[in-house]
């Protein structure tokens, strides 16, 4: 029997595999609060397609994050699940950096739209996001370590990039039998 490889798990579970064009192409904006509806629906979407990718594989070290275009979906809008138990669901519709920190870390992510490697990527330790509301109004949030390297990510596939774009020259990813901090958080200096 043919073992079944991570990336075709997350395709049979409704995740866009490396190579769709909608992996590529920037996602377009919500007009809030005009669009809530769909907004909310697309929240929706998002929920269910993490609540089967969760019951799949465990996030439980470093959380997970969906894009709506890894569920072939050309919204702006992603949501984080963090790593801390009982922590809720983040939700970020056009969002948008504003601010990143000089101190940067380097540490390995996946993809579930390429989850047979994984690689080390370079990312600010604090960023400040700004997000729209359903009811269109403004909201400005300040992330950390692990949970802004998590939003990085999605505001990455939002804008059609991928992380192997943003790894150092000359690195290459590794593919995930090598990968040997499943289930474990990042390490931070303290």
């Amino acid at each position: 029997m043919t073992e079944v490889r991570p990336s075709q798990r997350m395709r049979e579970l409704g995740v866009v595999q490396h190579g769709a064009p909608a992996l590529d192409t920037p996602s377009t904006a919500l007009d809030l609060p005009a669009e809530r509806a769909t907004a909310e629906l697309v929240i929706d979407q998002l929920t269910e397609a993490m609540d089967r990718i969760a019951r799949a594989h465990d996030f439980s070290g470093k959380g997970m994050g969906l894009a709506a275009p890894q569920i072939n979906i050309a919204h702006a809008a992603a949501a984080v699940r963090p790593a801390a138990p009982g922590a809720e669901t983040i939700v970020l519709l056009n969002p948008r950096i504003t601010a990143s920190s000089d101190e940067i870390d380097e540490q390995y992510e996946g993809c579930l739209s390429f989850f047979d490697v994984r690689g080390m990527v370079p990312r600010p330790l604090r960023i400040t996001v700004e997000t729209t509301a359903l009811d269109g109004s403004k909201v400005t949030t300040v992330y950390e370590r692990g949970l802004a390297r998590l939003v990085q990510h999605e505001v990455d596939h939002l804008e059609g990039h991928l992380y192997i774009a943003r790894m150092r020259p000359g690195v290459d990813p590794i593919p995930v039998e090598e990968y040997r901090q499943t289930g474990r958080a990042w390490a931070y200096d303290q």
